[in-house]
């Protein structure tokens, strides 16, 4: 199994990029760049690429909107040059909030709009002329949709390091979970619970896989969790709340009722009642009971907290709910013990 590793966007680049040689010598395979109303991720990740020699890098995630289908594809061309081809390109549909509120366009057909981006991206690295006439990317534009008429079709200029970028899609909804089945090399589902697994996207991913293109090769599942190996309870504990805290803010906070998506993929989970609950104390601003509300099972079985023996248990179930890929928070106090987390959890697989 691959191990990843996000890294925070909150930050300075020379500060978080300084720590990666230590977690590339300990065998770390992936480093995912978010990108959310911070520093964008681009810079980071060229940044990142140059500092870097075998480590992976990922955007995880650049919205579908703020940025056109082609400028997705020469920003990715780009990274996956400088990197020496070690590039993902990872997109999501993000939200309203971030992308109404914060870009100020429209946030529509997220499915259809995907779809088309990885349409356009694919062609722009095979440097086709891009003559897209889709329904929600129309390029070039024709006078009856606002543009000139004057644009005509146009190829990369540069020849990218490779022909097809893997593409990596952020999704928990069953109709884009079933749209990274069928067109992406990756897919990254947010708190993924093993033994809920199959219940939540197993259908979603059987649609998608049947309409998949062979030569995609299979589908690389990445999931993200967070680990702690320590005997010591008090650590375990103190680990577990801040689990508890992530997981109450996505499911309570994100979002209104019945538009949680997250909400939504507890109850898929098998957790409908306590994910109602988990929502209402956190909208009603009681943030720590509604930690405190969600499920011992669920809250552990999301993380890789515990001794050793415990977190091997369940790398092993990840591992055989289809995960290749772990993208894991170390939430140990000190970078030496948490470049330890990786090196060891290398070791158990």
């Amino acid at each position: 199994m691959r191990i990843g590793m996000p890294i925070s966007y909150s930050g300075g680049f020379d500060r978080t990029t300084a720590v990666i040689a230590d977690y590339e010598r300990a065998g770390l395979d992936t480093v995912y760049v978010a990108e959310a109303y911070s520093f964008d991720a681009v810079s980071h990740l060229g940044f990142l690429a140059a500092r870097t020699t075998t480590v992976e890098i990922a955007s995880g995630i650049l919205n579908i909107y703020s940025r056109t289908p082609t400028l997705l594809a020469m920003t990715a061309a780009g990274l996956d040059f400088l990197s020496g081809g070690r590039f993902t390109l990872g997109i999501g549909a993000s939200g309203p909030q971030v992308v109404e509120g914060f870009h100020g366009v429209p946030y529509t057909a997220p499915l259809a709009t995907t779809r088309e981006v990885v349409e356009v991206c694919r062609a722009v690295w095979r440097r086709e002329k891009v003559d897209h006439h889709g329904k929600h990317v129309d390029v070039p534009l024709t006078p009856e949709r606002g543009g000139t008429g004057l644009g005509k079709p146009l190829k990369l200029i540069n020849q990218p390091v490779r022909p097809r970028i893997p593409m990596l899609l952020a999704a928990i909804g069953p109709k884009n979970v079933a749209l990274a089945a069928e067109l992406f090399e990756a897919w990254q589902p947010a708190f993924f619970l093993p033994e809920g697994s199959d219940a939540a996207f197993g259908d979603a991913l059987a649609e998608g896989k049947a309409r998949r293109d062979p030569e995609l090769g299979p589908l690389d599942i990445s999931a993200d969790t967070q680990l702690l190996i320590t005997e010591d309870a008090a650590e375990q504990a103190a680990a577990l709340d801040q689990v508890r805290a992530k997981l109450a803010l996505y499911i309570g906070g994100m979002g209104a009722r019945g538009k949680n998506f997250y909400n939504d993929l507890a109850v898929r989970y098998g957790y409908a009642e306590d994910a109602a609950r988990v929502q209402d104390l956190y909208l009603d601003g009681k943030k720590d009971e509604a930690a405190a509300a969600l499920p011992e099972d669920f809250v552990r079985g999301v993380a890789l907290v515990g001794p050793r023996g415990h977190v091997a248990e369940r790398l092993a179930a990840f591992r055989d709910a289809g995960v290749t890929t772990l993208n894991v928070v170390p939430l140990a106090a000190e970078h030496a013990d948490r470049v330890r987390a990786i090196e060891d959890l290398k070791g158990m697989d």
